[in-house]
């Protein structure tokens, strides 16, 4: 078994942490909670999918707009680790927060769902930079592979405890609603992401950095003032992040969405965690192969298979009816959702320069949050045009497409787009 550091595993272990938070709040038991809230104040379900589609969007616009700004700052010796933990605390206590709502007051679960959105983000636009501080560019696509393997077994395991206790609810076998599960999913979510990220916060140090000088808040406005107006020489992550723009966008909509959908369908709540828990399940050895395929066949091969599979996934869930339909969706996106997002991770790290690692992360956390709102946006408005959940799901479609012809013109390595750092 290959060998990693403290550090390495420290990282890896935040994935661990922080997924939790991906499949109990962002995508299965909230969105769950919600609908059924929204539902009892008398909320139809497609108007309540389109909510939670605008709260998303929301969130991710306001992230959007401070992750250069605060990219730029940490980029600073020191400072990395302090923005991170301010994020985590934010994601931690408000998640915990959840818990205490009432069930059918659906304004201020999204209201609260946003903060904990920003305060997820927000940590991972840190957690993503710390990848050039933690390991080589040879190993860059491996361990963030892993770390998105790790994620979802990370994920699973507080996940089934969940479900456990939420079916034990509905069998009166616990003393607990339904309502009251839930709620307790959200304080099991906080302890677990809580107490896996410490290994981060022990272990993980800011290696490349920028020296602190006076005035370093001005100094880091004049900064990005800088790269925004030379934009024009770094080209090839432009394009990239134009590319991963597209594409990300259709991977976290359908990723966020998914529950809603599968509720539009009328499949059982059970039912959709129980689909989720195993899509958490298959998709860990998935990740972790893509990043080895990577080393094998390049991180852009396998990037191109991500697209194509989830173009699928698109056409599929026009025809989509049954629940096993939905079943074999699910594993579909299983199969490449990490891989896809840990490969983009790591791509886009081999192109920055690493001492401004924060800065350009920042650009990666814009365009990945602007696409965020772009694509709820874009399935909430067709699906109440056209009354369809279905055809909302298939106009994601053409965010793939487009990605994938952008991502042809983007060069494989910093060597190659005649980049430095």
């Amino acid at each position: 078994m290959r060998r990693f550091s403290k550090a390495e595993n420290g990282w890896m272990l935040y994935d661990w942490a922080n997924s939790a938070y991906s499949v109990i709040i962002s995508t299965a038991i909230f969105p769950l909670f919600f609908k059924a809230g929204a539902d009892a104040a008398g909320i139809s379900s497609v108007n309540s999918t389109a909510y939670l589609g605008y709260t998303i969007a929301i969130a991710t616009f306001i992230l959007a707009m401070l992750s250069p700004i605060l990219g730029t700052i940490a980029d600073y010796e020191g400072l990395k680790k302090k923005f991170f933990a301010f994020f985590f605390v934010i994601g931690v206590v408000s998640t915990a927060m959840l818990a205490v709502v009432p069930y059918d007051s659906w304004l201020a679960l999204l209201i609260l769902y946003t903060i904990t959105s920003i305060g997820f983000a927000g940590a991972n636009v840190f957690y993503d930079a710390f990848l050039v501080d933690v390991t080589t560019e040879e190993k860059m696509d491996d361990l963030s592979a892993r770390g998105y393997g790790w994620g979802y077994i990370g994920s699973a395991i507080p996940f089934l405890v969940c479900i456990v206790i939420i079916v034990l609810s509905q069998l009166e076998i616990l003393p607990l609603s339904m309502t009251g599960a839930s709620q307790l999913s959200f304080i099991i979510t906080a302890i677990w992401w809580a107490v896996f990220t410490i290994p981060m916060l022990r272990h993980v140090t800011q290696i490349h950095f920028i020296k602190r000088e006076a005035k370093p808040i001005v100094k880091s406005f004049k900064r990005l003032g800088r790269t925004i107006k030379d934009i024009r020489h770094y080209k090839p992550l432009v394009l990239f992040l134009l590319a991963y723009f597209f594409y990300i966008d259709g991977v976290g909509t359908i990723i966020k969405m998914s529950t809603a959908y599968g509720s539009d369908l009328g499949i059982s709540a059970t039912s959709l965690l129980l689909i989720l828990f195993l899509t958490q399940v298959v998709a860990a050895p998935f990740a972790i192969l893509y990043g080895r395929l990577a080393i094998r066949f390049t991180g852009k091969k396998m990037l191109y298979v991500g697209i194509g599979v989830y173009i699928i996934v698109c056409i599929y869930a026009y025809f989509l009816k049954t629940a096993v339909d939905f079943w074999i969706l699910a594993m579909l996106v299983a199969t490449s959702q990490g891989g896809i997002q840990a490969l983009s991770r790591s791509y886009f790290a081999k192109l920055i320069p690493k001492d401004r690692a924060n800065e350009f992360f920042g650009f990666y956390n814009i365009f990945g949050k602007f696409a965020a709102v772009m694509g709820p946006l874009l399935l909430a408005v067709t699906a109440q045009i056209t009354g369809s959940t279905n055809i909302g799901v298939f106009s994601l479609v053409l965010l793939f497409i487009i990605g994938g012809v952008i991502l042809a013109f983007v060069p494989e390595s910093k060597e190659e787009a005649g980049l430095q750092g």
